[in-house]
């Protein structure tokens, strides 16, 4: 039980940088004048499906709020998602600097950490999350006030998460 907590805690971790990530706006001028992060303060709300490798899978329903600088290239995430069989805390830090984001995300009742790095160009973002034997890569579609982000992970009980959020 104790390594399908890790796996999952693990997974929650990457799927709360897709959380993060699902509610950037698109690319463009605005963006570029404002910061990447600018639009994003306050409640978010949404869905997900994960995946298991045993050919199962489980709803989850999240929370999230946002916090971001003045110039809206620093973003503060705070994600509180549950299922039927688990919930989980994932406070994140990431920064957007010339096209890469980068940063650091803790989930809080597991205390599992980890890094996250990535690239945006032309609207959609694709980024790597990384900590103690966990590896995901996750893509973003973006339609008008929703943000679909898929990932998929491999070496873990969860082989993809998929979220949907909307401002709330």
């Amino acid at each position: 039980m104790r390594s399908h907590s890790t796996s999952w805690a693990r997974v929650f971790g990457a799927a709360a940088f897709l959380a993060l990530l699902s509610a950037a706006p698109p690319a463009g001028r605005a963006q570029a004048e404002n910061g990447l992060f600018a639009e994003l303060s306050g409640s978010w709300v949404g869905e997900g499906n994960i995946s298991l490798a045993n050919g199962t899978s489980e709803r989850i329903r999240c929370r999230v709020k946002y916090s971001t600088s003045p110039s809206g290239k620093n973003l503060h995430q705070d994600l509180r998602c549950a299922s039927d069989s688990y919930r989980f805390d994932v406070l994140s830090n990431v920064v957007y600097q010339g096209g890469a984001i980068s940063g650091t995300w803790t989930e809080t009742t597991r205390k599992a950490t980890g890094q996250i790095s990535g690239r945006v160009s032309g609207g959609s973002i694709t980024a790597t999350i990384s900590g103690p034997s966990v590896s995901a890569e996750f893509s973003l579609d973006m339609r008008g006030n929703q943000q679909t982000v898929s990932i998929r992970s491999s070496g873990s009980d969860v082989t993809s998460v998929s979220m949907t959020l909307a401002r709330a």
